[in-house]
């Protein structure tokens, strides 16, 4: 089994900037992901570290960065000149697959966060 918490959300003025944290306990993260998820909306993958390789989905690119911290089992994601539709709850997954997955894709990931909140006011 894997838990994983989120912390970092909250309120900002477009344009500002917010880190968000996934700790990690339990079973090894092989690849590990960002994903939000809009009212009414389907969640979408932001971004994904995998072996090193990080990946991003286009309308973040740029403007977000995922790193990872193996000795404090810890996922991040800082958010850069952020916008309005940056507004969801955001989840941090983890996939136990050795091999990985499609990065952006919900099914890859067995383990999910509760989500955190980030709301970008214009």
């Amino acid at each position: 089994q894997v838990q994983l918490v989120e912390s970092g959300g909250g309120s900002v003025q477009a344009g500002g900037s917010l880190r968000l944290s996934c700790a990690y306990s339990g079973y090894t993260c092989n690849q590990m992901g960002w994903f939000r998820q809009a009212p009414g909306k389907e969640r979408e993958g932001v971004a994904a570290s995998f072996r090193g390789i990080t990946y991003y989905s286009d309308s973040v690119k740029g403007r977000f960065t995922v790193s990872q911290d193996n000795a404090k089992k810890t996922l991040y994601l800082q958010m850069n000149s952020l916008k309005p539709e940056d507004t969801a709850m955001y989840y941090c997954a983890c996939a136990a697959s050795l091999y990985g997955g499609t990065w952006f894709r919900a099914t890859t990931y067995n383990y999910w966060g509760q989500g955190t909140q980030v709301t970008v006011s214009s």
